[in-house]
Order: structure tokens, then C-alpha cells, then sequence
């Protein structure tokens, strides 16, 4: 899996010129400007000329720049990629693809995007991650995120697959009647299995009501806590929590450390197991308290 910071992922819809200098300087891991839900039908083909001024005079820093088109079943896809990589070119790190319910979409867009690339004699391939919002996709969500060497990341999407479903939500997409446990656990899991499989990212959800910091804060911890790597924010105010929630604690990184040398004191002296503070430390606790150093020196920005 790499290290790739995707603790936040905040929207912005490409027709919020307001919103640009604002997204660059957010914080967030990866921005992506909406060309799909966030913009009026009307203005899908206008928005992709703002998007590429976006991504092309503003300063993003280490931000990681996206788009997210809109999903190849309509009649924008076509256009929005070619547009938007063809103005962007190296300005362009990811497109997102949404609604994605079988590997041939995301084979569609890595052959355009491998033609364009090509034709456009870009320096750098052009990453992908992949919308699972839908009951296909949940279905086959293993093809899906092993369907090309571009992906990055697979996300998982509650507001669509609410719909796809037929479940009984509230606009927060929360049942709207008690229910025994997580809701969203299956696909949670379904998602989460197949970013695992393939060696990608999973990232979560978004909480739609940025009012509740407290409800994001719930609903990323639980899904930290399952093992997704970030969680998208739909509004500023949620990209700290995001990258708080998303990194190993303080405490996480001092026991890991702990663990780990103490294993490789024991190792030297030819034991494959060892305790700290009355507590097993075999080989899985050693891979373990890699991944969260790993994890948090990638957060740090160390190398």
C-alpha cells in the first residue's frame, strides 16, 4: 500500500471561483474541484474551463490536485476528461471516477488517459481513484479496484448507494429508524477489503452536515478505526479533524517504537517473541508498529 497522504480529501465545486484560493490553502491532502454533483447540469461543460484555470494559476503547494468528472454512463465524461487533462497537463495530479460498477469503467478511462498522455507527451501518468457508490459496485468492488496499475484509492460513497439501495435515510444519510449496529458496516467492509487486495487506499464517506463536528469526528474515528486511511470533507471546518483523526496518536507511535525494540532486542538474542508491560509482542505486532510508523512518518512529512 503506499504511503500516500489521503487523510482529507475536501470538495470544491469547479464552479466556485470564490472557493479556489481557499482550497489550495485548506490543509487537505487532496482537493478536488467537482465537474459531476456539485455543478447545475447546465454548467458541466462551462465548469471544466474553470477547473483547468483552477488547477493552472493557483499556488496547491503539497496538495494533491484532482478533478472528479462525471460518471462515463453520461454524456460529459468524454468531454471532461479530455478537456481538463489537455488544459491542465502536468497541473493535474488525479481524476476521480464516479459511480463505478464494474472494472471496464475504470479500463475506459485509463486507455483514454493513456492515449492522451501519450499524445500530449506528459511527463507524468495521471492517477486514479474510483467512486463505489452504487450496489454493482459494492458487488464488484475486488475487480474494481484491481482494474488498473493507476489506482490509487477506492472510496466509498453513502449518498448514491443510499439510492441504489432503497434505503431509508435522513439527508445525512443516517437510517431514519434506530438499527441494531453500523449501518454502512457491509459496504464499509466491502470497500475496505478490496483497497487491501489490490494495495490502495480506502477513504470514507462524506458527512454532509458540517454543522456537527462532533458527528464527523464519530463517524472518522470509526472508520480509522476499521482501518480506512481518510475520509472526504465537504466543508473546511472538517479537514483538521480528518488529519487528526487519520494519523496514529502520540501514544500509538511511542508504543509502536517501544514494541518494535524490544522484538528486535529479543531477535538478536535468537527469541521470535517478546513482552512489553506484561503483553505478547510476537512478528504480527512488529508489522503492526511498522504500519502506524510508517503512517505517522508519512504525516510528518518524513522521508
Amino acid at each position: 500500500m503506499p504511503e500516500l497522504l489521503r487523510r482529507s480529501e475536501l470538495a470544491t465545486p469547479a464552479t466556485s471561483e470564490r472557493m479556489f484560493t481557499k482550497a489550495a490553502a485548506s490543509g487537505a491532502d487532496l482537493v478536488f474541484l467537482d465537474l459531476e454533483d456539485a455543478v447545475a447540469p447546465a454548467m458541466r461543460e462551462k465548469a471544466r474551463g474553470l477547473a483547468v484555470r483552477a488547477l493552472t494559476e493557483h499556488d496547491w503547494g503539497a496538495t494533491t490536485r484532482a478533478v472528479r468528472v462525471n460518471g462515463i454512463h453520461t454524456k460529459w465524461a468524454h468531454g471532461d476528461i479530455i478537456e481538463v487533462v489537455t488544459g491542465a497537463r502536468e497541473h493535474l495530479d488525479t481524476l476521480i471516477v464516479p459511480k463505478a460498477t464494474a472494472a471496464r469503467d475504470v479500463w475506459w478511462v485509463d486507455v483514454l488517459l493513456t492515449q492522451l498522455e501519450e499524445d500530449l507527451g506528459l511527463r507524468k501518468r495521471i492517477r486514479l481513484e474510483v467512486l463505489i457508490e452504487d450496489v454493482a459496485g459494492v458487488a464488484h468492488v475486488e475487480e474494481i479496484a484491481t482494474a488498473s496499475s493507476r489506482l490509487d484509492a477506492v472510496i466509498f460513497g453513502a449518498g448514491d448507494l443510499s439510492v441504489s439501495q432503497g434505503a431509508r435515510v435522513d439527508t445525512n444519510f443516517q437510517p431514519r429508524e434506530p438499527y441494531p449496529g453500523d449501518f454502512w458496516y457491509y459496504a464499509r467492509m466491502q470497500v475496505l477489503t478490496a483497497a487491501r487486495i489490490a494495495g490502495i487506499l480506502a477513504i470514507d464517506a462524506p458527512y454532509p452536515d458540517f454543522r456537527d463536528p462532533e458527528g464527523y469526528e464519530r463517524d472518522a474515528s470509526n472508520a480509522a478505526s476499521l482501518g480506512f486511511n481518510g475520509k472526504w470533507a465537504i466543508h473546511p471546518s472538517q479537514i483538521e479533524i480528518a488529519n487528526r483523526v487519520f494519523r496514529p496518536t502520540d501514544a500509538e507511535v511511542e508504543r509502536a517504537q517501544r514494541n518494535l525494540a524490544a522484538y528486535r532486542a529479543a531477535e538478536a538474542d535468537g527469541l521470535g517473541a517478546t513482552s512489553v508491560d506484561g503483553q505478547l509482542v510476537d512478528a504480527a505486532h512488529v508489522k503492526l508498529a511498522e504500519r502506524v510508523l510508517a503512517q505517522h512518518a508519512a504525516a510528518s512529512g518524513e522521508s
